[in-house]
């Protein structure tokens, strides 16, 4: 069988490739990038199952070479390409799956379900953490309820890092930019309502080892699907909050229009922001953990779900733990993105999704086996009080033995 990880040398597809070569379900691994260097060094930590391969997604020869003959496709490049990968997916008759779409391509991509479902392929947009992750448990945490009046996911992260630089993007920068200046949208009584970035601010106090976090609405993926897929559409109030250190240096380098794709007029020429900012944060090594750097970041996801069971009130948490992977050189949040996009590919060829069409995480995945395989991968999640809570961790022990 063969997987192609799109976006493979980048700091979360790397994870996906690794974790794809050491299960062992796929006989040939494609590590694709425009940045050919980048694959071939994944490619060579993942192992001799795994191939670099150039591939630029915006040429459809180029992304239906790379698709020939492949049994799935993990999306791991910047999510305005998208639809780009989904359209070579189609073409080539390839399962999909992407780590999100920031709530407004999640959306546009969820146009194509007709498409998809035609041809008798599924695409999942959103399967990586956050959106991923949550999407399948927060699906789990409204069983049994009659009404579901709220979901509120907060994610918070804290950084026990030694000799780290202060400031680091261990998410594609593009992204996380993007998150601090467009506005958040809040489903709330029927319909979206726009928040300004960074606004509602919150002192939260999430499970160990994180504690207490202030968190800000921001605009991500699961208000797009969640009140449309849970508790059969009739879910009042659905939004997401994040925050950990780090975050208002990426809101001012946002405000400060580092994020623009307005090329700035200068006497050598114009200068897209955008592309001056990762090209600079590559240049200072700001992208991904430094070599010498043992990464030692957590991040924890807390999903509030505020229902009726039996005709009571009940709040439930459902929590996610994500550690960080310092014998692979990889952040929590690279990390867990990577894996929830490798399990989901193994389930996908493995048989266990049934769905055709464009579907989200919470609807094409069945959560037991899903948070199993997360579980072995040393991701905990829980449901509380339908479950035990967390096991306590030690934050300075590696949980994967030594680096």
């Amino acid at each position: 069988m063969k997987a192609v990880v799109l976006g493979g040398g980048g700091l979360t597809g790397r994870c996906s490739v690794r974790d794809l070569v050491r299960g062992g379900r796929f006989e040939h691994v494609v590590v694709g990038d425009l940045d050919v260097p980048l694959a071939e060094s994944a490619a060579k930590a993942a192992g001799p199952t795994a191939q670099a391969l150039r591939v630029d997604v915006r040429d459809p020869a180029s992304l239906g070479h790379a698709l020939s003959g492949a049994d799935v496709c993990v999306n791991a490049v910047q999510y305005q390409f998208n639809l780009d990968v989904m359209a070579g997916c189609l073409a080539a008759n390839v399962p999909y799956l992407d780590f999100g779409g920031l709530f407004h391509m999640t959306r546009r991509q969820l146009e194509w379900n007709a498409r998809f479902r035609d041809a008798g392929l599924v695409a999942i947009p959103g399967l990586g953490q956050v959106p991923g992750v949550s999407n399948v448990l927060a699906a789990q945490a409204v069983e049994g309820m009659e009404k579901v009046e709220a979901i509120i996911i907060r994610d918070g992260w804290r950084d026990f890092t030694e000799n780290g630089p202060e400031v680091l993007f261990t998410w594609s920068p593009s992204t996380f930019l993007d998150e601090m200046v467009l506005p958040a949208m809040i489903w709330h009584d029927g319909a979206y309502v726009e928040a300004p970035a960074m606004s509602g601010a919150e002192e939260y106090d999430f499970p160990e080892p994180v504690g207490r976090t202030r968190v800000y609405r921001t605009l991500h993926s699961e208000p797009a699907t969640l009140p449309h897929t849970l508790a059969a559409g009739h879910v009042a109030h659905v939004e997401w909050k994040e925050g950990g250190p780090g975050i208002e240096v990426l809101r001012t380098m946002a405000l400060l229009g580092l994020a623009s794709d307005r090329p700035v007029p200068l006497r050598a020429g114009p200068v897209v922001p955008r592309e001056f900012t990762l090209a600079l944060l590559k240049r200072e090594g700001l992208l991904g953990i430094p070599k010498g750097v043992t990464p030692n970041d957590w991040e924890v996801m807390d999903i509030e779900v505020r229902g009726v069971v039996n005709g009571r009130p009940e709040t439930r948490h459902a929590l996610g733990r994500f550690p960080p992977r310092p014998d692979w050189g990889l952040s929590a949040t690279e990390y867990a993105v990577g894996i929830g996009g490798s399990v989901g590919a193994e389930m996908l060829v493995g048989g266990a999704v049934r769905a055709t069409g464009v579907v989200p995480p919470e609807v094409a995945i069945p959560a037991a086996p899903f948070r199993a395989e997360l579980a072995a991968r040393g991701i905990a999640t829980t449901i509380v009080p339908l479950e035990p809570p967390l096991p306590r961790v030690d934050p300075h022990k590696n949980p994967f033995g030594k680096a």
